[in-house]
Parts: C-alpha cells; structure tokens; sequence
C-alpha cells in the first residue's frame, strides 16, 4: 500500500482509538460502568460489612439546597459551565467553572433507609437542564450573578458576549438513584441524622473504592424484580 494511503489510514486509527480511551476512562462512563456491574440488593437485606449496590428515593433531611441555575430544590447538584474558545479554524470548549455539592439526604427502599458518607463519593448527576449565552442572546441575571460569585463574566472585550453553555444536573426529592459501596448499620444519633430516622444504614467508600452514585435510568436498574418503593 501507498505510504500516501497508509499515513491517513494510521492517522485516523490513532484518533478513534484516542477518542475511545477518552469516552472509556470517562468519571461518567466509569461511574456507570461500577454501578451496572454491581451486585444489587435491597437496603433490608444488607448485613453490615456488605459491598453491594441500593436503589432508593431521595428524601431531604432538613433544608433543602437550591440549584444555582435553575432554582430547583434538591439534595445534591452538579454545574458546568463552559466557554467556547475559538483558534483559527478550530475551536474548543474550556471549562469556566465546574462545581458540585451535596445536601444531607437518605435514600429509601420501602420502610428503610441508608444514608450516604459523601467523605469519598464518585458522582454522575444527568444534565438535565442547559442554558446558553452568546451573541444576540444576553446571559439571564441569575446566570450573570452565577458567572460573578465564580469570578467570571459573560461579557469580553468592548463589552461583546462570549459563547457560554451551562449545564446543571440535580437530585429532587423523590428521584430514584443508585449507589454503591460498603453498608454498616447504625442509629440516626451515629450517622448524625435527626431520631425519627431510627436505625439507618450508611453507605462508605472501601480502602480500594470511593461510593459511586449517579441518578441516570440505566444505574438504577437493579437485579431483582420484587423491589418496591
């Protein structure tokens, strides 16, 4: 074969190779890939020191948290906010600002609940809400106020927008998550949540691997058909 037809063949071989490394070692392809190969079992039949993955319905303890972007209540967000950059005849997105907090909350199976240790927590929330910036399109005030509690601006030199997106991920009360990691029982007073709460179970990262968390429809799918919220 021509060397002429070979180097664009090699080329192109290394760049969807590239492409896969990148999209396989993703955090969000990582985070899924953990929680659909874990062993699912109901919060009730964990015995503690268990390593499995529950499924459960957010439910806040206490004050809520309120999403940046969108208002929303929640129990825990993730935001990412990006700004198109443009050189020569190529352009890319870098990142402004990426932020991610978690509230205090339980998921619950039924009549029981575990609680997760967010010391060491792995976490992919589904982007479900995206707004944009740009030209002929002025960022809304709350995105402007966002983009200056962060030390950034929507507007660049002579005062032109720049080409923002934003995406926001939440977990509302009543969302169905997965996570996975090691289960220990403990009273509300030993996970430091309110007495009504009674006996809990809390869910840890191990010495090998962080809790993976996400609420995306294909983690929450679980091994067994009686399960019932």
């Amino acid at each position: 074969m021509k060397p002429e037809i070979i180097i664009p063949i090699a080329i192109g071989i290394v760049i969807l190779i590239v492409v896969f490394i990148s999209f396989y070692f993703s955090k969000k392809a990582v985070i899924k890939r953990k929680l659909k190969k874990a062993i699912g079992k109901k919060i009730s039949d964990f015995v503690s020191g268990d390593i499995a993955k529950v499924v459960g319905k957010v439910e806040f303890v206490g004050e809520p948290l309120i999403a940046p972007l969108s208002g929303r209540r929640c129990a825990h967000y993730y935001v990412l906010v990006e700004e198109k950059v443009s050189s020569g005849k190529s352009s890319h997105w870098n990142t402004l600002i990426e932020e991610e907090v978690a509230g205090k909350f339980v998921i619950r199976d039924g009549r029981h609940c575990a609680h997760i240790n967010n010391q060491n927590v792995k976490s992919y929330l589904v982007e479900d809400r995206e707004f944009a910036s740009g030209f002929g399109n002025d960022a809304t005030p709350e995105l402007e106020r966002y983009l200056n509690a962060h030390g950034q601006k929507s507007e660049g030199v002579f005062g032109w927008n720049k080409t923002i997106r934003y995406k926001e991920g939440v977990l509302e009360e009543g969302e169905l998550i997965a996570a996975v990691g090691r289960g220990e029982w403990k009273t509300a007073e030993q996970a430091q949540l309110p007495d009504t709460f009674e006996r809990v179970l809390e869910i840890s990262a191990t010495e090998q691997e962080p809790v993976y968390l996400s609420d995306d429809p294909e983690t929450v799918k679980t091994a067994y058909s009686d399960m019932s919220f």
